[in-house]
């Protein structure tokens, strides 16, 4: 049965019983309602000077001016949730991760509760009023946008190339560790170039700035990036059709990982490394010279998204997740 709010003429009932000196239970009888609908009722809606008064008249108008208000708003009353939703908005979590952390680190306080859409709703009047706080999204985008759909073309063949088709079909379903996705963001005018790797599973990601462009370059990173992890946590690499992928079977040679390739422009046959360079472009804008960017800055920002909360990790952050992998695929 769908819920229906209390009237008038219901909130007048109440008030009688009360005078009556009726139970809570009798007067939720004669009105047909559950106990803790009355119970709630003369929580909210007493009378403003006296909690152990309540008048029908004022308790109505009371429940109409809340109901006017935006729910969104009404969280905006609980400092602490504002300033916990602020210091993480700064952080870059995007509020789908604040959502969902703030009621695992607050279980037993049920005034730590928010929606992701509530925290959007706050950033967009936040922007409408002249604020900031929009900027602190990753899409840097003042109001909501449609999702474009990738077109379908064709692309050039790397020699030797084998198809995302043939990957096992457990890797699709992320139902172990140890298969990745590798890509390369670029930096202004393609001067320079950063590779990336993430683990499918934990989300894991690994980044690391490359000499140049060339298939040499991704191959060695690779390698030295995976010849240190346990052959449980070493299985298949996916990437897409650019000539820095020329070079795989140098890969699949050294660490014994089978690289696969997926069709061309169908950037969501790589959600993962798709999403994890979007993360990383919050930090790195493009048109970023990253001849600029020290190894250890690339390090500290690496550091900070892998230890970001997912929703999709149940709020925890790929660090945690991979971690536990990693001292249960080494037996400690």
């Amino acid at each position: 049965m769908p819920y229906r709010q209390l009237n008038v003429e219901e909130r007048t009932l109440i008030a009688k019983g009360l005078n009556q000196g009726l139970s809570l239970a009798e007067i939720a009888r004669r009105l047909g309602r559950a106990p803790s609908t009355v119970s709630r009722e003369l929580a909210r809606n007493h009378s403003p000077g006296d909690a152990r008064v309540y008048l029908n008249t004022e308790a109505h108008l009371q429940a109409l001016r809340r109901r006017r208000t935006p729910r969104h708003r009404r969280r905006l009353d609980e400092p602490a949730l504002v300033g916990y939703v602020s210091a993480k908005l700064t952080l870059g979590w995007s509020p789908e991760i604040i959502a969902g952390r703030v009621r695992r680190e607050h279980r037993k306080h049920p005034g730590m509760r928010v929606s992701a859409e509530t925290i959007y709703r706050w950033i967009y009047h936040d922007c409408q009023h002249g604020g900031s706080l929009w900027q602190c999204l990753c899409t840097k985008r003042r109001r909501r946008r449609s999702q474009v759909r990738y077109g379908m073309g064709r692309r050039y063949q790397i020699r030797g190339r084998v198809g995302i088709e043939q990957r096992a079909a457990i890797v699709a379903t992320r139902g172990r560790f140890g298969d990745w996705e590798g890509d390369t963001v670029l930096g202004r005018r393609g001067s320079s170039a950063i590779a990336t790797c993430v683990e499918r599973k934990s989300r894991w990601l690994s980044a690391t700035k490359l000499n140049d462009r060339g298939a040499l370059s991704w191959s060695a990173h690779a390698i030295a990036r995976f010849k240190h992890l346990p052959r449980q946590l070493r299985r298949t690499l996916t990437v897409d059709n650019g000539a820095e992928f020329y070079r795989f079977e140098m890969i699949e040679r050294a660490v014994r990982m089978r690289v696969y390739f997926a069709e061309p422009y169908s950037a969501w046959q790589r959600g993962s490394i798709e999403n994890a360079n979007g993360i990383l472009r919050r930090y790195l804008p493009k048109g970023t010279d990253f001849n600029l960017i020290s190894d250890k800055a690339l390090a500290k920002i690496v550091h900070s998204i892998n230890h970001r909360p997912r929703k999709c990790l149940d709020y925890q952050t790929p660090h945690e997740v991979f971690e536990r992998a990693k001292r249960v695929a080494l037996g400690i």
